[in-house]
């Protein structure tokens, strides 16, 4: 997930001989560095589940064809992809961790770099968030601690309670860390310009990380350092694999999603994070600002100031949750964000870009399609007519 480039230009004064800068906010438009990539725009698609893989988990002629229709974005971050048989949490999601997935997934790569552009393959592990039917051998899930969270997962006869999981053993841990590493390595082979590592969501590292779900006592439990040790841990794998500049990490802060309680005190706990994080060369940190798919602001007052990790962090910041056109364009005229996500509006609007260049209405989502089926609420929705 790097040099700022883009924040250092917009934060100078242009020179005698540099061209006169761009009208506030509409750089939104404009070609953006982030790690060794130069994006054709600061606009980012957000990973977004939508079942239409194989069953065995893997990639489809039909997704190749749903990422390339949504190439013009200055970068598309694909759906969370498991690291392992154990991490899935949601029936017909994807996997990259054996060779007919890493084949599959690069026609997915090829599709979109035919259409000029970027794409990251988000690695995700549910952790807790699963059910027995969706795991090798009916398995329960794991988890730090066995807590049981109110939340579903989809499964193939659709969305069913989660179970009580069991609590992974120490020596279980480091093997989990190098399925990561192992599934970056073979993002890199299916043609992917890069990694982002899940860690929000109430999923697998953020179960490790907020001590509301991390009840253990060894060294990956108990004080702030030994739970961001997973988070860490994985992170520093996946750069290995990756190299500087390809790895991306995804955060949400305050979100209550998946049943995921409150940190004790959430602002040292992902000021932490995010201090360490920068010493290891990400091309982004991905911020997830308020309660997922939900409002901006958190009920409940533990939520905090997320400018607090922007100014923390050295490189490029990703701001998502809510966006439109007119708050993202508020967003870079006020220097909030590097670059802006959006998540439904690219499910029913393939051309997104051009629809807020154009100040075009947007088409508006079937939320019966979002998860599994065919084409229908998955490459159907129309393009802009030129």
């Amino acid at each position: 997930m790097n040099e700022d480039v883009a924040k250092t230009s917009t934060r100078l004064s242009a020179s005698a001989h540099e061209a006169p800068p761009k009208p506030p906010g509409l750089d939104l438009f404009e070609p953006v560095h982030l790690g060794p990539y130069l994006l054709t725009n600061r606009i980012v698609m957000a990973p977004l589940t939508r079942s239409r893989a194989s069953e065995d988990g893997t990639p489809t002629p039909l997704m190749a064809e749903y990422y390339a229709q949504r190439a013009s974005a200055g970068l598309i971050i694909t759906e969370g992809t498991n690291v392992s048989p154990q991490g899935r949490g949601y029936a017909f999601t994807p996997g990259i961790y054996d060779p007919a997935q890493v084949e599959a997934w690069q026609r997915v790569t090829e599709a979109v770099h035919v259409k000029g552009g970027r794409v990251f393959v988000q690695l995700w592990h549910v952790g807790r968030i699963s059910h027995p039917s969706l795991q090798p051998h009916g398995a329960m899930p794991v988890a730090p601690s066995a807590i049981r969270p109110q939340a579903t997962a989809f499964t193939a006869t659709g969305f069913q309670s989660c179970v009580t999981p069991r609590a992974l053993e120490t020596q279980e841990i480091p093997e989990i860390v190098e399925q990561y590493g192992r599934a970056a390595h073979n993002a890199l082979a299916a043609g992917f310009d890069g990694v982002e590592i899940h860690a929000a969501n109430g999923y697998l590292i953020e179960q490790f990380l907020r001590d509301s779900t991390n009840k253990r006592v060894d060294a990956y439990g108990g004080s702030l350092e030994n739970r961001a040790r997973f988070l860490l841990d994985v992170t520093r794998a996946v750069v290995k694999a990756c190299g500087p500049g390809r790895v991306g990490i995804r955060l949400s802060p305050v979100s209550p999603v998946n049943d995921i309680g409150p940190d004790e005190d959430p602002r040292s706990t992902y000021s932490y994070v995010v201090e360490r994080l920068n010493a290891l060369a990400l091309a982004y940190l991905h911020v997830i600002e308020g309660v997922t798919q939900g409002p901006r602001t958190v009920p409940g007052g533990f939520g905090f100031d997320l400018q607090i990790l922007r100014s923390t962090y050295t490189g490029m910041y990703i701001g998502n949750n809510g966006y439109d056109l007119e708050l993202a364009l508020e967003a870079r005229q006020h220097d909030l964000a590097d670059l802006i996500a959006f998540g439904r509006l690219y499910i029913a609007n393939p051309d997104l870009v051009e629809r807020f260049r154009a100040g075009a209405p947007l088409n508006v989502p079937d939320s019966s399609t979002f998860f599994g089926g065919g084409a229908h609420g998955y490459t159907d929705y129309p393009f802009l007519r030129t």
